[in-house]
């Protein structure tokens, strides 16, 4: 990873801390893996995924979190809310 690539994550990750949001990057290792190298935005107060949640987890990309940060909001993929199993009641 460069340098330049790192200076640009740590300073999304200081501007999502400050709007009570977090930055994760995926834990993946694998290259091939679905997920390798993705981000997600999640709200810390309530434990929300706001971005990164599309057809499987850690689907932003760096430019994704840049844009949405940013407010350029309209630019990104709809968001796709978790589905929930019916029957997995209270």
């Amino acid at each position: 990873m460069d340098r330049h690539f790192k200076v640009r994550e740590n300073r999304l990750r200081r501007v999502a801390e400050r709007r009570g949001l977090r930055l994760e990057k995926s834990r993946r290792r694998d290259p091939n893996a679905i997920g390798f190298g993705g981000y997600m935005l999640v709200d810390t107060c309530r434990n929300f995924l706001v971005l990164g949640g599309g057809a499987f987890g850690y689907s932003a990309t760096l430019d994704d979190v840049e844009s949405y940060l940013d407010g350029d909001e309209a630019s990104l993929p709809a968001a796709t809310p978790p589905s929930r199993d019916a029957s997995a009641g209270h």
